[in-house]
């Protein structure tokens, strides 16, 4: 497999492209893919046996359900982070290595449908947020450690909402590769 190969199944959909000036419709957009991303994503993997499960989406990759447990988990973060940024000024967040949680017997080994279950709950919770938040609000930000960089709870939502259909396609791809779809 070439490095274009590998790239390609690494981003299915491509890198996060924020638009320069976020508008109100891409958050609407943005909120919509969130708000359908749990039952898309459920109906997606609820099928799959245990092999399929624990079958990489990419060489060196993930399984999918590493992949299922680490969308639930990153979702959860994310959740966290916007309540930070919202009741405190520019907070500087936790962050955490998704690749060692993805090694924890959870990600590995657990049941798919409680990372489902979580997430339906999350996006839930997430959604009747977003569709809260004023202009003002979505000004707001959180600095990340690992970059030290501000991030914008406006460019978030649009991070979030490509996070959601980035791991989709991986998934969705390698079940087309094997022809379980």
């Amino acid at each position: 497999m070439n490095l274009a190969e590998l790239e390609q199944l690494k981003y299915p959909i491509g890198q996060f492209d924020c638009p320069h000036d976020i508008s109100k419709q891409h958050i609407e957009d943005w909120i919509i893919t969130l708000e359908q991303f749990p039952i898309r994503f459920e109906a997606l993997v609820k099928h799959l046996t245990k092999e399929q499960l624990d079958t990489p989406y990419r060489p060196g990759g993930w399984t999918i359900r590493q992949t299922v447990h680490h969308v639930s988990d990153s979702h959860h973060h994310s959740y966290t982070r916007f309540k930070w940024a919202l009741t405190e000024d520019k907070p500087l967040i936790k962050a955490y290595n998704e690749a060692d949680w993805a090694e924890l017997s959870d990600s590995k080994t657990a049941p798919i449908q409680m990372s489902i279950e979580h997430l339906k709950a999350i996006h839930y919770k997430l959604v009747n947020l977003l569709k809260s938040l004023s202009t003002d609000d979505l000004k707001k930000s959180f600095i990340h450690p690992e970059t030290n960089s501000e991030v914008l709870l406006s460019y978030n939502v649009g991070n979030y909402a490509w996070h959601s259909n980035h791991h989709y396609a991986h998934i969705e791809n390698v079940m087309k590769r094997k022809g379980w779809l």
